[in-house]
């Protein structure tokens, strides 16, 4: 499976959640499909995607939360599965592609390529909904039974371990920051009881 192909299935459920993305080939390849003011790409933090993402769900439990990972930067900072599972947001989806590789610094190969199971390291930690899906079907059959679900999932898609000519994207730094804040400033929260 192509992480762009799962990217594309997934787009429309994209464009009305609030999404966190780590650096490299995820943030290129979703930037390639279309932009929006919602996407925020994090950049100089790999391993705090699901930390940021978790730190908006808690603050905004009325917004779905998608954080689209990869298995380097997670498996740099495991303990966030546990912290995910402690407070249990459940409004949000953790997608982990996992290509065996940190393939935007010279593919060099992850824990994964061995036999590190980041879906079961989810569930040990406590991830109530937890999967590891192979082909686009099956991805997308599961990514949409998170989003029915309700409650906290992480969902690792193992994709080739191929990407973009060129893993930037062509939004600054700041310019995503400030884009990104004024979208949660302006995210439509529900009506008061």
């Amino acid at each position: 499976m192509k992480r762009l192909d799962a990217l594309r299935a997934i787009y429309p459920e994209l464009e009305k959640s609030i999404v966190v993305t780590i650096m490299g080939a995820v943030a290129a390849e979703l930037q390639s499909i279309g932009h929006r003011p919602n996407f925020f790409y994090l950049q100089h933090a790999m391993g705090l995607a699901s930390s940021l993402g978790l730190g908006i769900a808690l603050a905004r439990p009325d917004a779905r939360v998608i954080v689209i990972d990869g298995d380097g930067s997670v498996l740099m900072n495991l303990g966030g599965l546990s912290t995910l599972a402690r407070y249990r947001p459940r409004n949000l989806i953790h997608v982990i592609f996992d290509n065996e590789s940190l393939l935007s610094v010279g593919g060099f190969p992850t824990a994964t390529s061995t036999g590190t199971d980041l879906a079961g390291v989810a569930a040990a930690s406590g991830v109530p909904r937890t999967a590891t899906v192979r082909d686009l079907d099956d991805f997308t059959r599961e990514f949409n039974a998170a989003v029915a679900a309700n409650d906290l999932a992480t969902l690792v898609a193992k994709v080739d371990a191929t990407g973009p000519a060129v893993f930037l994207t062509d939004l600054g730094l700041l310019e995503n920051r400030f884009q990104f804040q004024r979208a949660l400033r302006e995210w439509p929260r529900p009506a008061s009881a």
